[in-house]
């Protein structure tokens, strides 16, 4: 739908429509939930990361006084995971553990100290196995099996080749291949993993509030693996407190959650400590990258080889998609023929990984753009001009068939080039200063999605009542990004109506419709989309009801600021409040309905996998970054961040800077301090003390530029604006420190024990090199 040429709510900043319940705290999350006639639940947890359970006696716990549940991995013989193909996940070990953490039994009791006391109670052995906690131990030829029908602890292998790569590199006048690693890191949202579920025994009916970015994909779970009817299941998602993909997959503390309520045929809270939080996380997996680049004297990309390695975890979760993504999105933001990628998922002891926002993509993307940067320094180039030398001509497909309708990549770098001053300032910086450049790119939403059903990809259904109010029910979940905001002004602005006419109705199963989630960036274009189709059919009604009373033709009405009028007359007019009494007298309550379906053209390519990556439409970024490094402490200051996104419409431009400035932020901190890290399986920092994650005071000054190339599908002409900024800083940044002090870092995070030892490298073998001159 291109974007109309005048608006009067869409484009406009405005506040998120639940923001003043979450500034003033009157947001009600999942852990807020709890009353009196809850039980609390608590769960027992694997002392060690690969081992064979012997025994697993709860008789003693069971006998504790306030105990009124207990379940165990024999509760649930049933698998799942997000993935149809790659369910090998239980809710609670059964004859195995794979990694340090994972649930082997959970309690319902009176209060948390006797939930609490119940699980120590609770007699566990479990003859332990040798583990694998790097993929280079879990590939090894006498290496233990974590699955047995995964020869090699190979969770999934991927082997992609587009057009000639052989003649691609025998035309660049320069190849360069270099091995980048970048270490897991975690979402850490804000709010901890909780989930209230409520059986009905007389009705044998089960409702469930969970923190979860996917309520379908949940519902259907739970009716898995309790073995229930999705018809006697409610599913619903309160406030929530951050996702950044973390939730969108269930997991395993909502299912039990919900078999300790059927046992116990009641209520129980169960909330998840930090800690918990953290081994229950899917986050981004750690990955090694061997990159291999051609590129000419004038700075055309002639070939790329690209070999990706990821530590997946214990089980599979999102494995499929992530290591599919990692090589699907080679494509799409430059124009390159010739690619050829192999990809590795590899089953590790350790807590299994996911989604985390720029899912799949963010370390091939950084480890590209600081090859690129090298390359172009090399030939001598401006890191600007390469990236011009090869930029995609909209509409167009890409090698691997992903479809791109909207590229405003050019105009991003221009924006950022010249607020930075980029040409003036590049070579012209104090000693220890530098400026960095790179790009990025993300999905608008899944062109696939994970359950393939058939059913349209969204649905937004709107009613109009006797108090004139319009209500908008999606079952998209809004976690923060605005979602809700976004369906609002869709409404809105093809009604043709104040904003503060529209109530939004969101996630639960049992009132709005089905939706598939938030996830890969899809709910603006796909829902937003669905908001307008819907809108669409309710203002036909209201001018069939306007034209009626106003006894003209409905293509003689025209609404404006909620008044309905003939065109070109004054003296004819209603108000909206008129017009929705007579529409209500023709027909009582009204109820439309919009749906979303993507077009088969945007479905990707036929290759294997070849869906995952497609979307409808890509955002793109360019970033710019100014560092400031202390050589004898290897501390890195960010001084200055220049970021531009094209989002193809800003919908709401002060929910899209606030993406920005978030994806910048996160960038940040996996560039600079963010790593999970294991011994023996054992996480060594799980909480906010001791995971290193950026606050508001390393929070340098971000200059947001918003780039409107206006999609040909997409709401408004707008597409995502929450993940695709995020890739571009890591790379940015290191590509910023190497102008500051010549060091040119192929790992991630930079913390600055690394950069020391990084630094104490790079002058050793500077000191040889003269030597050897």
């Amino acid at each position: 739908m291109n974007s109309p040429v005048k608006h009067t709510v869409a484009g406009k900043p405005v506040p998120l429509v639940d923001g003043i319940e979450k500034v003033t705290g009157k947001a009600i999350f999942t852990a807020d939930m709890e009353t009196t006639d809850c039980l609390i639940g608590r769960i027992l947890r694997s002392p060690v990361s690969h081992g064979r359970i012997i025994r697993l006696d709860t008789t003693q716990a069971a006998r504790l006084e306030g105990v009124v549940a207990i379940v165990t991995g024999e509760d649930c013989p049933q698998t799942y995971g997000v993935i149809p193909v790659a369910m090998n996940e239980y809710p609670m070990a059964r004859e195995k553990v794979r990694y340090r953490g994972e649930p082997l039994a959970a309690v319902a009791a009176v209060d948390v100290k006797t939930a609490e006391m119940a699980i120590d109670l609770i007699t566990v052995e479990i003859e332990e196995l040798p583990g694998c906690y790097t993929p280079r131990e879990s590939r090894a030829p006498d290496a233990p099996q974590l699955h047995d029908n995964k020869h090699g602890n190979l969770d999934r292998d991927v082997h992609h080749k587009f057009g000639d790569v052989d003649a691609g590199f025998a035309e660049a006048d320069l190849v360069c291949e270099e091995t980048f690693s970048c270490a897991e890191v975690n979402h850490a949202q804000m709010e901890p993993h909780a989930a209230l579920a409520d059986y009905d025994p007389e009705r044998g009916r089960l409702t469930l509030h969970s923190v979860t970015q996917v309520p379908f994909y949940v519902h259907l779970t739970l009716a898995q693996c309790l073995e229930m009817d999705t018809a006697n299941i409610r599913v619903i998602k309160p406030f929530v407190g951050g996702g950044f993909g973390a939730r969108t997959e269930t997991l395993n503390f909502e299912i039990i959650t919900a078999l300790l309520a059927r046992k116990a045929g009641g209520k129980i809270m169960m909330k998840l400590s930090r800690e918990e939080s953290f081994l229950t996380h899917r986050g981004r997996p750690e990955t090694e990258v061997i990159l291999k680049i051609g590129l000419t004297q004038s700075g055309k990309i002639t070939a790329i080889e690209c070999e990706t390695t990821q530590s997946g975890g214990a089980y599979a979760g999102y494995g499929l998609v992530t290591i599919l993504y990692a090589g699907a999105l080679l494509h799409g933001i430059y124009d390159v023929a010739n690619v050829k990628y192999d990809g590795y998922r590899v089953y590790t002891n350790t807590p299994p990984c996911g989604a985390m926002r720029g899912h799949g993509t963010v370390d091939v993307r950084h480890a590209f753009e600081c090859l690129l940067d090298r390359m172009a320094n090399k030939l001598e180039l401006d890191p600007f001009a390469v990236r011009r030398s090869n930029l995609i001509k909209a509409p167009t497909f890409t090698a691997n068939e992903l479809m791109i309708n909207s590229y405003g990549l050019d105009e991003c770098l221009d924006k950022v080039e010249k607020a930075s001053g980029w040409q003036t300032r590049k070579n012209s910086l104090k000693p220890g200063h530098g400026l960095g450049m790179a790009c990025s790119h993300y999905v608008s939403g899944a062109a696939k999605p994970v359950h393939w059903t058939g059913e349209p990809h969204a649905v937004v259904s709107m009613k109009l009542d006797f108090d004139g109010s319009i209500t908008v029910l999606t079952g998209a979940s809004d976690i923060g990004q605005g979602s809700s905001t976004i369906v609002a002004q869709a409404a809105a602005e093809v009604l043709g109506i104040d904003l503060s006419r529209i109530r939004v109705i969101a996630n639960d199963s049992a009132i709005t419709p089905k939706d598939n989630g938030s996830y890969s960036s899809r709910v603006t274009f796909m829902v937003g989309n669905a908001a307008i189709e819907a809108a669409q059919a309710m203002r036909k009604k209201l001018i069939t009801a306007a034209a009626k009373k106003l006894e003209v033709h409905p293509d003689e009405i025209d609404c404006e600021g909620e008044t309905f009028f003939v065109s070109g007359s004054s003296q004819s007019e209603l108000s909206f409040h008129d017009v929705a009494i007579a529409a209500l007298a023709q027909e009582g309550t009204i109820n439309v309905k919009g749906t979303f379906s993507t077009p088969v053209e945007a479905q990707g390519g036929k290759q294997r996998g070849g869906a995952v990556g497609s979307t409808m439409g890509f955002s793109y970024a360019a970033q710019v970054v100014e560092v400031k490094v202390d050589v004898d402490t290897g501390q890195i200051k960010i001084e200055k961040v220049w970021s531009a996104l094209d989002c193809g419409f800003a919908i709401n431009p002060l929910a899209v800077e606030g993406q920005i400035e978030g994806s910048v932020w996160m960038g940040m901190g996996q560039a600079m301090s963010e790593r999970t890290h294991f011994i023996d399986g054992m996480h060594t920092h799980a909480n906010f003390l001791e995971y290193g994650f950026p606050t508001i005071m390393e929070s340098p000054h971000i200059d947001v530029q918003i780039v409107e190339s206006i999609d040909p599908l997409g709401p408004f002409g707008a597409k995502e604006a929450g993940e695709g900024a995020l890739s571009g800083f890591p790379p940015a940044l290191v590509n910023a420190v190497a102008d500051a002090i010549g060091l040119e870092a192929n790992f991630l995070p930079l913390t600055p024990d690394r950069v020391l030892e990084a630094l104490i490298k790079f002058r050793r073998s500077a000191r040889r090199r003269e030597a050897i001159a």
